[in-house]
């Protein structure tokens, strides 16, 4: 297992046990994180799985896909540096310890 910290909106740090391939989408739906609403199931196909990658992990991450990007561009307030989609980053042993933030809002 994975440990995830998951920032919501109101502040409050929840730290999550994450599976290995699982994506992180899944993770924050499935420990009921605040703030992730992930309406399009994973397909990449809306913005509201939203996330803020820690600043220092950003350059651990995998680059964004090119249909990643174009849906950031429906975010709301997305960050070019540390803005991702939590449907498309997989659950490794890599990301142990991970921080990520949920926007105040999504959309």
């Amino acid at each position: 297992m994975v440990e995830v910290t998951f920032i919501e909106p109101d502040g409050n740090r929840r730290v999550v046990s994450a599976s290995v391939g699982l994506t992180l989408m899944e993770v924050a739906r499935n420990d009921g994180i605040r703030g992730i609403e992930a309406e399009c199931g994973g397909a990449c196909a809306c913005s509201t799985c939203h996330v803020y990658i820690a600043g220092d992990w950003v350059d651990r991450m995998s680059e964004r896909t090119p249909i990643e990007e174009d849906m950031l561009d429906f975010a709301h307030e997305p960050d070019p540096a540390t803005s991702r989609l939590a449907c498309q980053i997989p659950i490794s042993e890599d990301l142990d310890g991970l921080i990520i933030s949920v926007p105040q809002r999504q959309c």
